[in-house]
């Protein structure tokens, strides 16, 4: 059960991402230059209340490290690649098993 959602997840992750290639490819055609939508755009376009609330929960850890460095560079990678690598991530974890050949085991 708990494969068959991690594959849906994974589906529709990656049609997702799918979307957002196309939405910044189009946009890029449109504009003349290359577009790309950061995962912050893309956050702040779904929940801009959570996008604020998440720096104050992750600039105490690590001496502020974890929020400047870390967290900023993640926010700044386009949000197809984020999204479409982890739909990938959740596809493998709920693969099937592999069927057995022979008699070994």
């Amino acid at each position: 059960m708990i494969k068959f959602l991690l594959r849906t997840l994974g589906l529709f992750g990656l049609a997702a991402a799918f979307v957002l290639v196309i939405y910044d490819g189009t946009k890029s055609i449109a504009g003349n230059r290359l577009f790309l939508t950061s995962v912050a755009d893309l956050w702040t376009l779904l929940s801009p209340k959570s996008l604020a609330s998440v720096q104050p929960l992750l600039s105490p850890y690590a001496g502020g490290v974890l929020w400047d460095p870390v967290a900023v560079t993640f926010l700044s990678w386009p949000s197809w690649a984020v999204l479409g690598v982890l739909a990938i991530l959740f596809m493998l974890l709920g693969r099937p098993r592999r069927p057995l050949i022979g008699y070994a085991r």
